[in-house]
């Protein structure tokens, strides 16, 4: 199959440009957005020797796909394949090393430069890769398919904005598309636009996030936690964003006005804007904490800022009404599966376009309610606070409709079975 030629120049302008790519990566760890003990990894070189035997490498860019990708890892080293699991971010990182089985390791994804992704897979040499949703980059899709390792979308999404960019340039992803074994979508209509770009193999699997378990949390510091919030009305606003904060403030003070001693925890998306979030809440008058210094919610803090990794679950389970972020500001929403799994009434704002389909369910059900701006934030938010059996009510509609829209694990694993056969045998030959 010939690569056309904007591919063929997106290749070689890589590879011209590795240098600056270095310049890059340094910048970005002066930044704190790379690990300096292992910026290594983005330029191929790995920090672990391969495990013996076969090896399927795993691929989610951030914190959800990577996260909602663990059953997939957890069959996988329970049939006895090893697994190396990528990811480009600090955080998914953190949030990963915690999580995985026996049998999985995790490194950084090389950058998509052609000595790079040459260099990992000369050491990993996987049997099988499975990338998640939207995960689509020239060079490792050219790599791998020149060197005949079977290359499977799995939770596959493609947004109507994306099929619309990439209609503009028909050639270059029908090109790639053509080079996947296996397009596995989430909904219908992903796999419909992924099959008009040209991908020639697609099934609907389901999306995996309804099937991924609930981030865990220490027992003991659930229950710490919850007696030092005892008898105080409390709610959450989850991996939130720049603009999104100023307003979750304004509402705190409206509701504190009609709510006496209310905590609203603020979890920011990106955990180094701790500070910043904090100085908002203090600008207004409220008395902020912040978990990075060690700090815990007592009697005199307004608002508690958790500007930490990895303790999503140990929040979700104190905090019966949930604020998604990213839905305020059109950033398209993050995942409201975990909180709707740990017994969470969800409240969002109208920009949920990055998981649609999650959103409508829990709309339809009743377990998750719309609220367009600030001022009908505080009115829902003060509606719950005032009528928890209200809240009870959602949280259970949640919950059941999570559950009832799980199963993709089980497709997807029969569906990359032949591929995992294949490997086997091939092996033995």
């Amino acid at each position: 199959m010939s690569l056309p030629f904007l591919v063929r120049t997106y290749r070689t302008a890589t590879a011209a440009l590795e240098p600056a790519v270095i310049g890059l990566l340094y910048w970005r760890q002066r930044k704190g957005r790379e690990d300096r003990t292992r910026l290594g990894e983005r330029q191929g070189y790995p920090s672990r020797a391969r495990p013996k035997g076969h090896l399927v490498w795993v691929h989610g860019a951030s914190n959800g796909e990577t996260l909602s990708l663990l059953p997939v890892v957890e069959r996988l080293t329970q049939r006895g394949i090893s697994v190396l699991v990528t990811s480009g971010t600090r955080t998914s990182a953190s949030l990963i090393a915690r999580r995985l089985p026996p049998g999985a390791a995790h490194q950084f994804v090389p950058v998509d430069v052609p000595r790079y992704i040459r260099r990992f897979l000369d050491h990993w040499q996987p049997d099988l890769a499975l990338v998640a949703e939207s995960e689509i980059w020239p060079n490792t899709v050219v790599a791998l398919d020149q060197r005949r390792i079977p290359l499977v979308l799995v939770n596959g999404r493609m947004s109507d904005r994306s099929f619309q960019r990439w209609q503009k340039l028909p050639r270059i992803i029908g090109a790639l598309l053509e080079r996947f074994a296996l397009c596995l979508a989430q909904t219908p209509e992903d796999a419909e636009r992924l099959a008009r770009l040209g991908a020639p193999r697609v099934l609907v699997s389901g999306n995996l996030k309804f099937d991924s378990a609930p981030p865990p949390a220490d027992p003991r510091m659930v229950a710490h936690l919850s007696g030092l919030v005892a008898g105080r009305p409390v709610w959450l606003a989850a991996s939130t964003h720049p603009g999104e904060e100023t307003a979750i403030v304004a509402v705190h003070r409206a509701l504190a006005q009609r709510h006496p001693h209310l905590l609203t925890i603020i979890v920011p998306r990106h955990p180094h804007r701790g500070e910043e979030v904090a100085a908002i809440a203090e600008r207004a008058g409220q008395r902020a904490g912040r978990r990075s210094q060690g700090i815990h919610p007592d009697r005199a803090t307004d608002i508690y800022v958790v500007d930490t990794v990895g303790e999503m679950g140990l929040f979700y389970r104190l905090s019966p009404i949930v604020l998604m972020g990213g839905t305020l500001v059109p950033i398209g929403g993050h995942n409201p599966i975990e909180p709707a799994k740990l017994g969470a009434a969800i409240l969002h704002g109208p920009h949920v376009h990055s998981a649609a389909e999650i959103y409508a369910a829990l709309d339809e059900a009743r377990g998750a309610l719309t609220v367009k701006d600030s001022a009908a934030l505080a009115r829902a938010a003060s509606q719950l606070l005032a009528n928890p059996a209200l809240t009870r009510d959602m949280a259970r509609a949640a919950a059941d409709a999570v559950q009832a829209l799980g199963g993709a694990v089980d497709r997807t694993m029969q569906s990359i079975e032949p591929f995992i056969v294949q490997a086997k045998l091939g092996a033995r030959r």
